[in-house]
């Protein structure tokens, strides 16, 4: 067991390392297990959209239409020609891959039970409070500004710190990009809350989802969507899995070179459910070790925001409550496990 402060576990590294089985309290009841036999693989048909267009004049109003049309279907899409150039987003999942492999002391002294620590060292998804424990392990820090969080960031590995601060700039300029493109494509000002989107929080959910020996019985993560505007995800091998409006799930390629964009909670508020937040899951390989890194865009800490005016008319009332601020969402999760339903669904009119 390692230990630190409040906080105590077992990672999932150590367990990968050591078990033929996995132990008890990462089986999931049965109806909630991932069955392959059952996934839906549509990967010819995922919206890819190729950013280098939008410096195109004549064809900027095509890919704020297929963004619309992929963020109405699935609340999910992929971009290429996206600006970030392909070494750094390998050198900051090799950087990611040398952090998770240090000895459990270095990584433990982040180590909390505080969801509200700017960097914070876990496994599952919040071992204090879920029934049922995830196969993952997990550090998450705050990246904007970056000059105020990235002291606070691991120095160990040596070059972590230059290698993940350059990959969050980049994902912070290209999240500013999007959201005008996602703001146009409902039908808003691609300016609308322009300085709350600049100053807005940046969460990195640098994840590591060990292979497993038993995937069938466990998840790395369970359903759940994200609170925020966008999340913007850098994968290392396939494992990520998106509901359909017809509850049917459907594997994520990976696509060299790509990034996939999902859209999160505070958007669907603020779009008066015109978009839905995407539900997604991670599920395990037997053989391959999986590393992820989820920018988690949301507006700044203490912003509440409510739908988009000119989005509420008679045939679309208004569908939500003002969203709790990003702040109000930490506090929720403290106490209740993400597990047990969707933050999303706390903030409609009923």
């Amino acid at each position: 067991m390692e230990r630190k402060g409040d906080c105590s576990f077992t990672s999932v590294m150590t367990l990968s390392k050591r078990d033929q089985n996995i132990p008890e309290r990462y089986v999931l009841p049965p109806l909630q297990r991932p069955n392959p036999t059952h996934n839906h693989h549509i990967s010819t048909s995922l919206p890819v959209i190729d950013l280098s267009m939008l410096n195109q004049p004549a064809r900027r109003s095509q890919i704020i239409d297929e963004v619309g049309a992929a963020c109405k279907r699935l609340g999910f899409f992929q971009v290429i020609n996206h600006g970030i150039p392909t070494c750094v987003m390998k050198d900051a999942l090799d950087s990611a891959q040398e952090f998770f492999n240090l000895p459990s002391d270095e990584k433990m002294c982040f180590a909390s039970a505080d969801v509200h620590k700017p960097v914070r060292y876990g496994t599952s998804m919040n071992h204090v409070m879920d029934k049922v424990f995830y196969w993952r392990d997990f550090i998450k820090h705050y990246a904007n500004p970056i000059s105020e969080w990235i002291h606070l960031w691991p120095s160990n590995p040596p070059s972590y710190k230059e290698k993940m601060g350059s990959y969050a700039k980049a994902v912070h300029t290209l999240h500013k990009q999007l959201m005008e493109v996602v703001l146009e494509s409902v039908g808003l000002n691609a300016n609308y809350l322009h300085d709350d989107i600049e100053k807005g929080s940046q969460v990195m959910a640098v994840n590591c989802y060990p292979s497993c020996p038993e995937p069938d019985l466990a998840l790395g993560m369970p359903p759940h969507t994200d609170y925020g505007t966008l999340t913007i995800l850098n994968q290392s091998q396939q494992g990520l899995e998106i509901m359909d409006q017809d509850k049917q799930w459907h594997s994520v390629p990976i696509i060299q070179g790509a990034l996939i964009v999902q859209l999160g909670d505070q958007f669907e508020v603020m779009s008066n459910g015109r978009y839905k937040s995407t539900l997604h899951r991670a599920v395990l390989n037997m053989q391959k070790e999986r590393l992820s890194i989820a920018c988690l865009h949301s507006m700044p800490l203490e912003k509440k925001v409510g739908p988009a005016q000119e989005l509420v008319d008679e045939q679309h009332p208004i569908a939500y409550k003002e969203a709790g601020s990003f702040g109000e969402f930490l506090d929720h999760i403290s106490i209740k496990s993400l597990s047990e339903g969707k933050y999303i669904d706390t903030l409609k009119n009923q």
